[in-house]
């Protein structure tokens, strides 16, 4: 007879971290509750439930003797996060841009109509996000690979609103947070739930419909124990297909893969030899383009011209700066800078030079795969805290299903001179063009000198502005204007009279008229900037300007 083991007392962290898991899941609840109860008392009903599960719970965390019964404790707070997921998503789903496009692409496939380079500016406005590009336009068309919109086909029956796209995440999300769940080790599946369901983050970009909790959801059986890539096997090829899926639904994947395939290379040389690591790499390239090509053959087929330049939006549409990195410098604390360009040479710069320090380093830096591509996002134009959080699940799942040891006999290049000192310049060599790149950046001065005044105006709303530009520089500008208050961008206005551009070292006056027919003057203690974009070259030139509300006419 086979000996029973003993079920052993839970360690005192993992109780901690069930209870923080627990926790967790209080975060947002209220509002999705205060919705619930004025027009869908049956989900809100359902939430009270979820409530007292979260408070037995935690009672019974701290109280149960046995592993095995804190192991189901974590499966409830994973049921329970999941119900509020969904409970969330039939009450406050909404269009964001990403999902009305997401939603319009999906229509547009069912109908047979052309998917890419079509732009629908009619979705837009009526609290939905315009993306403005330095040009002076907005981006109206879809930017993204196709999957997400694929799986959303099939759904528009329930509705013309965001609810079929946003479903689509929402399922992507929990469907990534199970899997999570279920491959993490036992003590720490509770860990899973708290950074894909908790906390009240990622949750709200599914229920907004972004692609990229797509991409997350394929990444997750990709990223856990990923060390292990490229040993052969039913799950060799399982994980490569799941990589290509997530590039095909999102472009965040493209930067995580050059790092993940370097770090199987340097693996597999280390117990295979150049050559078996060539090949074991090769046949991950192979599974992984080979489902990236056949969910995408359909647009590469019917119409490849716009597609290519549709998946590769992103990163050439020229949207304006905007985020939570370096590029604040010129946007906030300076008044612009002539060398905009160079917050993107400055980000490829260091995710190359990155890439390059974790190939000389992998037995080091290894563990850190899934954290260090994000890094150059800080340096981009478009420096948005979503591109780091919503990765975020994936450095737990690395850090841990992927310890420091698996990296030991790892392949690594041999440098000259193997002292710390050398190592520690190569690494700063590498570095240093996105440092220097980023100085030029932030170091730019606005080539456009802005005075303005109101021309016409209510006592609360401004119409018209007249503005007079002073070129300093020595190229000809087109600039492209829009005053804005706080954080973030607003919407052009409109050029009544001036000039088409300003030549260098001359002045120009133009009156420019705000959009939605004024724009309303805050209140005292706002900071007003009017800033002018211009596209080639890429530039920005801010001045605050004093716009203060007038007494109403006495009747």
């Amino acid at each position: 007879m086979t000996p029973v083991e003993p079920d052993p007392t839970p360690a005192q962290w993992h109780r901690a971290l069930t209870l923080l898991a627990d926790i967790s899941l209080f975060i947002g609840t209220r509002g999705v509750w205060s919705s619930a109860a004025s027009h869908r008392l049956m989900i809100a009903a359902v939430i009270s439930v979820c409530y007292a599960s979260i408070l037995v719970t935690g009672v019974l965390a701290l109280v149960v003797r046995r592993s095995r019964a804190l192991a189901r404790l974590d499966l409830a707070v994973l049921l329970t996060a999941v119900t509020l997921a969904y409970c969330a998503v039939s009450v406050a789903h909404g269009f964001s841009d990403e999902s009305i496009l997401t939603t319009q692409a999906a229509h547009e496939l069912l109908a047979g109509a052309p998917v890419y380079g079509q732009p629908w500016p009619w979705l837009f406005g009526h609290g939905v996000a315009y993306t403005a590009t330095v040009s002076g336009g907005y981006d109206f068309t879809y930017g993204y690979p196709p999957l997400t919109a694929l799986l959303t086909a099939p759904l528009l029956w329930i509705g013309h609103g965001a609810l079929p796209e946003t479903l689509v995440t929402t399922t992507a999300l929990v469907l990534g947070t199970v899997v999570m769940w279920k491959m993490l080790p036992t003590p720490w599946r509770s860990a899973a739930t708290m950074v894909c369901l908790g906390f009240g983050m990622i949750p709200v970009y599914a229920r907004l419909g972004y692609p990229a909790v797509v991409a997350l959801a394929f990444l997750v059986p990709v990223v856990v124990r990923w060390t292990r890539m490229g040993t052969g096997g039913a799950a060799d090829w399982a994980r490569a297909a799941c990589l290509g899926a997530a590039c095909a639904a999102q472009q965040l994947p493209w930067f995580l893969t050059p790092f993940l395939l370097a770090g199987v290379y340097a693996l597999r040389r280390g117990e295979l030899g150049a050559r078996g690591a060539a090949v074991a790499v090769g046949r991950i390239v192979a599974a992984a383009a080979g489902t990236w090509l056949l969910i995408n053959a359909y647009f590469i087929v019917s119409e490849p011209r716009t597609w290519i330049r549709g998946v590769a939006l992103p990163l050439t549409q020229g949207a304006v700066v905007h985020g939570q990195g370096l590029v604040d410098v010129s946007l906030y604390f300076t008044n612009g800078s002539d060398r905009l360009s160079w917050y993107s040479h400055a980000s490829l710069l260091l995710a190359a030079g990155l890439l390059a320090v974790f190939v000389l380093f992998v037995r080091r830096l290894g563990p850190a795969a899934t954290v260090l591509p994000w890094c150059a996002f800080y340096l981009a134009t478009r420096s948005q805290d979503g591109y780091y959080l919503l990765m975020t699940p994936l450095w737990l799942a690395a850090a841990v299903t992927v310890p420091q040891s698996a990296f030991t006999t790892a392949w690594q290049p041999r440098l000259p001179d193997g002292r710390r000192t050398a190592r520690t310049v190569v690494a700063a060599g590498l570095l240093a063009p996105s440092l220097v790149a980023v100085l030029l950046a932030a170091t730019g001065r606005p080539p456009l000198h802005l005075q303005a005044a109101a021309a016409s105006r209510t006592p609360r709303a401004v119409r018209t502005l007249t503005v007079h530009v002073d070129n300093t520089g020595d190229a000809a500008l087109r600039p492209h204007f829009m005053v804005t208050t706080g954080q973030g961008m607003s919407r052009y206005w409109k050029v009544l009279d001036g000039p088409s551009s300003v030549a260098g070292h001359s002045t120009g006056t133009y009156r420019i008229q705000a959009p939605g027919g004024g724009f309303s003057v805050p209140g005292k203690g706002t900071r007003i900037r009017l800033r002018a974009f211009t596209a080639s070259p890429m530039t920005l030139s801010s001045q605050d300007i004093r716009l203060e509300r007038r007494p109403a006419p006495a009747k």
